[in-house]
């Protein structure tokens, strides 16, 4: 079964069957500068519906600052942003934008969740740029890769965070890149940079004339782990969004009022969308914090009256574990989504017995693809919840064989109104889509009972750990130029903590070889951020290898997880 919903992407009577002839309207097409994956029939029906508007977030923003002033949108501690507010902020700093950079250029954020980034992200959208949210957690290596792949012109960042001189970073990366961004500190000693408070202070001169905004024209770019080393940069327009939040607000019983607890990071497709675009889109409230701490959790749940939140494993269990302690069931709370990693099903049925009037769910989705299912949001169907990824929503999934013919169990295929609307670069395209232009995944599903999702496995390698993505070959790349390192692997091994860790095997080039301390040191030392530092090390004398000499890590996986193994 393919999970068609009644908002079907695909156009009436489109050929979508695994045998179906390659779509000869599947091309580019160059909206806002921009060069786009466009499919005109599939467009067509995605309006045709409601997925996709002629209205952009800045129209939302200036009716919400028209038609309720006073409404709060954002919360971050005892900071509280309303319509008007926003609405103010974002032009002052769209224009500061403008002054700075031309209408297409790329503005970057590496934040925590403060409120500040609300404005960033809305003037971003006003002066027709697009937003770049990122990790304020990754480090030189990264963040270098990452701003000069997209051409950044501006960077906002913490002065520090969590012990971290992220000044500091900015000056050794900027100092290396060909074409740097500007610099814009937060909340901090901004050293030789600009002050995010100098951008509303400055006399720009004569204001620049905001441009006229496509709902079609990429309003987002969000780097994803790839298994090919190097992350990619996916693009969002403002239509592949409102069909996401159309979509949320429909299959998980938002109403206007209702409060978002955003713990998950904005630099994620998740924590952006509850943080920025739900507060206008759908009437909510965000509420924001930096920092997990699932006792403060139950805290601002009680006390903001918040409905939905999302998080990994481990923001459930911990939230569980609180309430607990606490002695509350978090009345307020209508839909807990679990997604990101691994989730035991013992967990949603605890979660769903403990919180009183909460559908807790597992869901599926990608930067590319977010919320391919939206789960279960039948409290009854516990069952469902539990052992299922739940039903597709707006999504089209098929489930394909290697000949690519539907089957019951496969390699997920996706396409849909939020589907992305491109890479960055189009030859990172190349195995990315199959000829009726689906999403490939690179995951294996099964459908149970006709038409819910579970997922099994991945085909890609990738270690989700704590909710994030992380290329073992990325640090592959980087472990095999260490001087004492002959051959080296990263797996991902089952953690009842984090969902998955991250084990670096290696062949010595002589024994001992080197021991896991001083190996993160050395990853830390190539700029590589602390989260995609492998918590685990073994030594072997060689690799199982197929011929040709490529790794069989699924062996590697099975030796390390056996009881009576020694690393």
């Amino acid at each position: 079964m393919t999970g068609q919903s009644k908002d079907s992407f695909d156009a009436p009577g489109a050929a979508c069957g695994p045998n179906a002839a390659h779509d000869a309207s599947l091309g580019r097409r160059l909206i806002g500068g921009r060069s786009v994956r466009w499919d005109p029939p599939q467009a067509q029906a995605a309006y045709a519906a409601g997925s996709w508007v002629r209205e952009t977030l800045a129209d939302a923003l200036a009716r919400a600052a028209s038609d309720t002033p006073d409404r709060i949108l954002v919360v971050e501690g005892g900071q509280r942003l309303d319509c008007r507010a926003l609405h103010a902020q974002a032009r002052r700093l769209a224009q500061a934008m403008l002054a700075r950079a031309p209408v297409g250029s790329v503005v970057s954020f590496m934040l925590p969740n403060w409120i500040e980034a609300a404005t960033i992200y809305m003037a971003a959208t006003l002066a027709g740029m697009i937003a770049h949210p990122l990790l304020p957690s990754l480090r030189d290596r990264d963040l270098a890769f990452m701003l000069a792949d997209c051409d950044s012109r501006m960077i906002f960042a913490p002065a520090r965070f969590r012990g971290h001189d992220h000044v500091a970073m900015l000056t050794r990366v900027a100092a290396g890149l060909a074409n740097p961004p500007a610099v814009i500190v937060l909340r901090g000693d901004a050293g030789p940079h600009t002050a995010y408070e100098r951008l509303f202070d400055d006399d720009q001169g004569p204001a620049c004339q905001p441009p006229a905004l496509e709902a079609d024209a990429v309003r987002m770019v969000m780097y994803t782990s790839g298994t090919t080393g190097a992350p990619k940069g996916v693009m969002h327009s403002h239509n592949s969004i409102h069909a996401l939040l159309r979509q949320i607000g429909r299959e998980w019983r938002v109403e206007p009022g209702d409060t978002f607890f955003v713990p998950s990071p904005i630099s994620h497709i998740g924590g952006s969308i509850y943080a920025f675009e739900a507060p206008l889109l759908l009437g909510a409230r965000a509420v924001l914090v930096e920092r997990w701490d699932p006792d403060e959790a139950v805290r601002i749940i009680d006390a903001e009256g918040c409905t939905h939140t999302a998080g990994a494993t481990p923001f459930l269990e911990g939230l569980l574990d609180a309430a607990r302690r606490a002695g509350s069931r978090l009345p307020s709370l209508k839909v807990f989504i679990c997604g990101g990693a691994s989730v035991p099903p013992s967990l949603v049925r605890s979660g769903a017995e403990y919180f009183e009037r909460a559908a807790v769910s597992r869901v599926y989705g990608s930067t590319e693809a977010p919320v391919t299912t939206v789960g279960v949001m039948d409290r009854r169907d516990i069952d469902h919840a539990a052992e299922t990824d739940g039903r597709p929503g707006i999504a089209h999934v098929r489930l394909l064989d290697g000949g690519g013919a539907d089957v019951s169990e496969g390699e997920i295929h996706v396409k849909g109104p939020q589907m992305l609307r491109g890479y960055l670069h189009p030859d990172d395209e190349a195995t990315a889509f199959d000829a009726q232009g689906y999403y490939r995944t690179g995951d294996i599903g099964r459908w149970i009972d006709g038409d819910h999702l579970v997922v099994c496995s991945r085909a890609k390698d990738i270690i989700i750990r704590n909710g994030e993505n992380i290329s073992p070959k990325e640090i592959e790349d980087v472990l095999i130029d260490h001087e004492d390192i002959a051959e080296v692997t990263v797996v991902g091994l089952p953690d009842p903590r984090t969902g998955e860790r991250a084990c670096a095997v290696i062949v010595p080039k002589s024994k001992p070889g080197p021991d896991l301390d001083s190996l993160r040191a050395f990853l830390r030392a190539q700029g590589v951020a602390t989260f995609k530092i492998p918590e685990q090390l073994a030594i072997w004398d060689g690799l199982p290898k197929t011929d040709t000499g490529k790794v069989l890590k699924h062996l590697v996986r099975a030796e390390l997880t056996r009881p009576s193994r020694e690393t």
